[in-house]
């Protein structure tokens, strides 16, 4: 049986994906696969992949047809993997050799659903270690009670897919999957769901994987109109606690979050071409109509005076006509 299967989405990333499958072939055991997903890349990579496909222990290459971004990506992966075990790496990312065996050696330990762990952050030679924001470790706890308080950052604010692990009976559960066709954000709606709906997790102080962040080709940098699919991302967030069980706890943390997120966006506007930051305006004002407008008053109150005063200003801004996400 296969112990644990490792979901690797590529798209255009040749100058960095043989780093990436270095650090797989130094991860390797019988048991485990690595399922790689190249997303229609148009550039080298499906060479790079073609013999990664013949030279990788356990590689398992899936072509897309036509691109369909990360999480797209990320539900081909989980539709083919057979492990007992799950895990996420970006293509444009690397691990430190032997990180796996030890991963899947916490979570069997631990018997939990789902195991989440720091990251190190490389950002041209600078390296940082980026803690999961959870004080206990090596302790199983209740995922729901992980999600606030509202006015810190939680579980649910560190979302990267690939700094965890994740036990099979969660893709069972339906629990996996990603949101079809979201091209960023796409950690948002799953880490929620994950915690609201998963019986139990955990956090440890494992450093392995490293995410290499201000690359050029990645969608962080790039501004144009696929980065304002965090509305859908975040209207998906607001929609689904507004239906669980505990919304009138949890709600406060959704929508501080969707408005720390937007004033983010407003803040490096810039960087959009200037037909998107329009509609970044227009759309991040028609979401903060359609959040509880009671909740959003109270999230406004608690934040900064100056990031609140530019939320409210914006909520007043009038709607326009024939701008969709």
């Amino acid at each position: 049986m296969v112990k644990l299967s490792v979901i690797v989405p590529f798209f255009n990333v040749q100058q960095y994906a043989p780093d990436t499958l270095r650090s797989l072939k130094a991860n390797a055991r019988e048991d485990f696969e690595f399922i790689l997903v190249d997303d229609c890349s148009r550039d080298g990579t499906p060479d790079i992949l073609a013999r990664a496909e013949r030279e990788l222990p356990g590689a398992v290459l899936v072509r897309h047809e036509q691109n369909g971004g990360l999480a797209t990506a990320r539900n081909t992966g989980i539709d083919r993997a057979r492990g007992e075990y799950v895990t996420f790496l970006d293509g444009d990312d690397w691990l430190a050799p032997g990180y796996y065996q030890r991963l899947v050696a916490a979570i069997e330990g631990l018997g939990c659903d789902f195991l989440r762990t720091d990251h190190v952050q490389c950002t041209a030679r600078a390296r940082s270690v980026h803690r999961v924001p959870v004080g206990r470790r090596n302790t199983v706890l209740d995922p729901r009670a992980a999600i606030l308080p509202a006015d810190r950052s939680t579980s649910v604010d560190y979302a990267y897919a690939w700094a965890g692990i994740y036990h099979r009976r969660l893709v069972d559960k339906g629990l996996l999957h990603f949101t079809d066709g979201l091209r960023t954000a796409e950690d948002r709606p799953w880490i929620w769901k994950l915690h609201r709906e998963a019986e139990s997790f955990a956090a440890v102080s494992l450093l392995g994987v490293f995410y290499r962040r201000g690359v050029a080709s990645s969608l962080t940098q790039i501004g144009d109109v696929r980065q304002l699919d965090f509305i859908r991302a975040f209207d998906q967030v607001i929609a689904e606690t507004a239906a669980d069980r505990d919304a009138d706890a949890l709600l406060p943390k959704a929508v501080r979050t969707y408005c720390a997120i937007i004033s983010h966006h407003l803040g490096s506007i810039e960087r959009f071409e200037p037909a998107v930051a329009k509609k970044l305006k227009s759309l991040s004002a028609a979401a903060l109509r359609r959040m509880p407008q009671d909740v959003l008053d109270e999230a406004l109150d608690s934040m900064d005076l100056q990031r609140a005063t530019k939320l409210r200003r914006l909520r007043r801004r009038p709607a326009a006509t024939g701008v969709a996400a």
